[in-house]
């Protein structure tokens, strides 16, 4: 049988009966619709966690911390020792003091931070409104300040941009590591907000470290970033590091377990919408088992003008791969279409409400592309024994079925 027949012949379905037909690619539709969406969910939470985390330098660098114990502490010595193990680019210290800090004649406890422009990058901070400390404008920066998001709540400022631009002052509180006595150190300049961190959870404002150390003498410093050139130090620099007493974290590894932990929340959401794809196929079995039976004699026909076993399996094989296909590729316009109007509705939710806009539904194009193929093979699989059991039909007794 020719290929041009063979595909006339399994397309006669929509005309024959295009009603079961539709329904059968629907249903079909719907399943694959369920897989589409629910597995497009757990791409949406995943990027929801990775797009809060800033790529390249981020990922290229370790958190170092000294031990609770004191035993080592992270001093100039330690900072400038990071900088000679090998395929160690740069090195940013952080120090902070506890301060006091007055903003429109209201005044709060939080945790003064001093740090180089390089350990935003590093760190992973970005900034909410404003544009953070950048390298090359150190001198001009030395009267700038950085607040996060949660100092905001101290000054009762409910929105980032209302806040920049507006002066503070600072009072320091020192302690002296020899005697453990405390001295509070008023610093008498005012700092212009530049920008507002992202960060909800601490309430901490940020100058440059030059600056910091021209108002009180910085012992030792709380954390440290570590940058290598290549991820493929990232272990031989941790190792390196934590033999010298310190606590090393690297993002790169936290965002690797949870690229793990979003994996199997898919294999499982799959296998909720997995659920609805079988019984669809079940259905689109007993279509095709339906359609068998009434093409009994067509069958007996076919064979006694010299059509094959092979042929007619071929045939019904076709018929049940288009549907499947065409019923994935419904599914794929149910699933994201379902997906961007529930994106949308949170959207305008978000920005009547004030929030943040979320993409919680994402369909990567090699997903959909896969669901596509997935499909027809599952029309494939269907059609196996309708196909194997019309291909061994006797042709006397088929053309007598009525």
């Amino acid at each position: 049988m020719r290929l041009n027949d063979s595909l006339k012949l399994s397309t006669r379905m929509f005309k024959t009966n295009p009603g079961r037909t539709w329904l059968t690619i629907m249903g079909m539709g719907v399943g694959t619709g369920a897989v589409v969406m629910l597995v497009g969910l757990g791409y949406g939470l995943q990027g929801i966690l990775i797009e809060q985390i800033v790529f390249g330098d981020t990922l290229l660098s370790l958190n170092v911390t000294a031990p609770s114990s004191n035993v080592v502490v992270l001093d100039d010595a330690h900072v400038n020792g990071f900088l000679k193990i090998p395929d160690v680019e740069d090195v940013s210290p952080l120090a902070s003091f506890p301060a006091l800090v007055t903003m429109d004649k209201l005044t709060g406890n939080l945790t003064l931070q001093g740090v180089n422009p390089s350990y935003f990058r590093y760190a992973g901070v970005t900034a909410e409104k404003g544009t953070l400390f950048q390298k090359g404008n150190e001198n001009s920066d030395r009267n700038k300040i950085i607040l996060s998001d949660a100092a905001l709540k101290l000054f009762q400022v409910s929105k980032p941009e209302d806040a920049i631009g507006k002066t503070v002052r600072l009072r320091i509180t020192v302690t002296d590591a020899s005697t453990s006595v405390s001295e509070e150190v008023p610093v008498d300049k005012d700092y212009q907000i530049i920008a507002i961190t992202s960060d909800a959870a601490s309430i901490s404002a940020t100058i440059l470290l030059p600056e910091m150390e021209s108002i009180a003498k910085v012992q030792h410093y709380d954390r440290v970033q570590v940058k290598v050139s290549d991820s493929k130090f990232l272990t031989a620099a941790q190792d390196a590091i934590i033999k010298e007493g310190f606590s090393v974290t690297a993002l790169s590894k936290t965002v690797e377990q949870a690229n793990q932990i979003f994996t199997g929340i898919q294999w499982v959401l799959a296998g909720f919408g997995g659920i609805a794809l079988i019984v669809s196929a079940i259905g689109m079995f007993n279509t095709m088992t339906v359609t068998l039976l009434e093409r009994t004699n067509e069958i007996g026909v076919m064979r006694t003008l010299g059509a094959s076993p092979g042929d007619i399996k071929l045939l019904f094989l076709t018929e049940s791969v288009i549907v499947g296909f065409l019923g994935g590729l419904a599914g794929i316009v149910m699933g994201v279409s379902g997906g961007l109007l529930i994106n949308f509705l949170l959207n305008l939710a978000a920005a009547h409400f004030g929030g943040t806009a979320v993409r919680l539904f994402a369909f990567p194009l090699g997903f959909l592309s896969f669901i596509a193929t997935f499909s027809g093979v599952v029309g494939f699989c269907t059609g196996i024994f309708p196909a194997r059991r019309a291909s061994n039909l006797n042709p006397l007794e088929a053309i007598r079925y009525k």
